[in-house]
């Protein structure tokens, strides 16, 4: 399988995604926007198109030009019926691709949350194996409307729109499940949060990474097996 993976900033690689793919020897191709190496793969040279986070926002377009044509190659990467996974702003921008409204949610969730599969979720087939309730890392500031005609998969007291499917092979996770120990404590070393109503401390957040990455990765790989079946 060959996965082409979209990365915004050097920071939010695909995590453990990569390292699932390595364990396949599955071929993992890049367009690093922070390297401005903005070049863009034939259809026919990819199987699965990976989107993964970043601090820019999708309606940014003035500051970040090369927006445009990500949600185009997004876009055309759906309708040539590829399988489709965006992380956070990864998610945002496949919502936004399919003509949804990104904008800023009431409250940044950064930190260990829960979230809880809708009832449409628990008879999905990509998610009827994972638990109703997961605590998972979460870093964003913005929230989407879910695309027309996807399925509603998970919200949080933060979120009401945390995860969705649409046409069955296009996943949007607005939380992190590719997260390991070793990349919270990077993403924490410079950071000062200021703890909110659903912003935790970076202590809490360091102190805890093991116990909850090591979860989510179980979920994760759950998920992408499940997506595999779909090729």
């Amino acid at each position: 399988m060959r996965i082409h993976c979209l990365q915004h900033v050097e920071i939010e690689t695909p995590g453990y995604i990569g390292e699932w793919a390595a364990k396949n020897n599955y071929s993992v191709t890049y367009t690093k926007y922070f390297d401005q190496d903005i070049n863009y793969p034939l259809f026919s040279d990819f199987d699965w198109l990976l989107i993964m986070g970043g601090p820019m926002g999708v309606y940014e377009e003035d500051k970040y030009p090369w927006l445009i044509e990500e949600k185009k190659f997004i876009k055309e990467s759906i309708d040539n019926n590829k399988v489709v996974l965006g992380v956070c702003l990864g998610a945002q921008l496949i919502a936004s691709a399919l003509g949804s409204n990104v904008y800023k949610n009431k409250f940044k969730e950064i930190g260990w949350f829960p979230v809880e599969l809708t009832p449409e979720a628990k008879i999905n087939k990509l998610f009827s194996a994972l638990p109703d309730k997961m605590t998972v890392f979460h870093w964003h500031g913005d929230t989407f409307d879910l695309p027309e005609g996807s399925v509603h998969i998970a919200k949080s007291d933060g979120a009401e729109n945390q995860a969705f499917v649409y046409n069955e092979r296009v996943v949007g996770l607005q939380f992190h499940f590719e997260i390991t120990e070793k990349i919270v404590t990077e993403w924490m070393e410079n950071e000062n949060l200021q703890p909110d109503k659903y912003v935790q401390t970076k202590e809490y957040i360091v102190a805890n990474a093991e116990k909850y990455a090591d979860a989510d990765n179980k979920f994760l790989i759950t998920l992408l097996e499940n997506l595999k079946k779909l090729n």
